[in-house]
């Protein structure tokens, strides 16, 4: 129980804003491109509270975390937040824009990636001196680093409704477009699929592992992998 309270402590702010942070950015994408749906529902906020799903922020990541101290390899957490409305007739261009959108996401958790490099990177020089704010900063870091890769990593995957099917689907036309946006219904269920199969990690994985070496090279951070 202890480590399991230590193990959340480190993990929950990057958790939450990670997930939080990206929908966010979704809503203010939007509202740059005409759509100011999100920002009357109050979604356009910092505040956690108002992208909180019970089950996708909360329960999913704290479930995962606990499963991943009863095994040897490192924490793998994911989740979700409630989904920023976007009413596609306020867009001048609906599938370009949405496209836009899309990518908005996983942009911001790219950022919040750098942003917690910079915190290892304070902890790092705060060692020996202030070690009660230097442990934690660089702990956080590292799972800042680690949920914010895994999430923009795992949502530009090519399969609707997820990020990467909105932008592919922007550049698509016709028929093909057509039938291709008809694959959302059936996108959670292809990603389950891939994921009790195998596959999803074996796709995954080696993406995240690079960008999190390049994080790591861009700013001269020690390897934790």
């Amino acid at each position: 129980m202890e480590n399991l309270l230590q193990v959340i402590a480190i993990w929950a702010l990057p958790v939450l804003f990670a997930i939080t942070l990206h929908e966010a950015a979704h809503g203010w994408a939007a509202k740059q491109l005409g759509d100011p749906t999100a920002k009357m529902l109050g979604r356009l906020t910092l505040n956690p509270i108002k992208h909180v799903d019970p089950v996708g922020t909360i329960l999913v990541p704290a479930g995962l975390l606990a499963f991943s101290l009863l095994t040897p390899a490192p924490p793998f957490v994911f989740g979700w937040a409630k989904p920023v409305p976007v009413n596609t007739r306020n867009l001048q261009k609906p599938r370009r824009d949405m496209a836009v959108v899309a990518i908005a996401g996983p942009l911001s958790n790219l950022l919040m990636a750098f942003f917690w490099a910079l915190m290892i990177k304070l902890g790092l020089s705060l060692q020996g001196t202030f070690d009660w704010v230097a442990v934690p900063l660089v702990y956080m870091g590292v799972a800042g680093i680690s949920i914010n890769i895994l999430l923009m990593v795992l949502n530009m995957m090519p399969v609707p409704p997820l990020d990467g099917g909105r932008v592919l689907s922007g550049f698509l036309r016709g028929r093909i477009a057509y039938n291709y946006d008809r694959l959302e219904p059936y996108g959670l269920v292809i990603v389950v699929v891939l994921l009790i199969t195998g596959v999803l990690g074996a796709i995954l994985f080696p993406i995240y592992g690079w960008f999190v070496e390049l994080i790591q090279t861009l700013f001269a951070l020690p390897s934790w992998r």
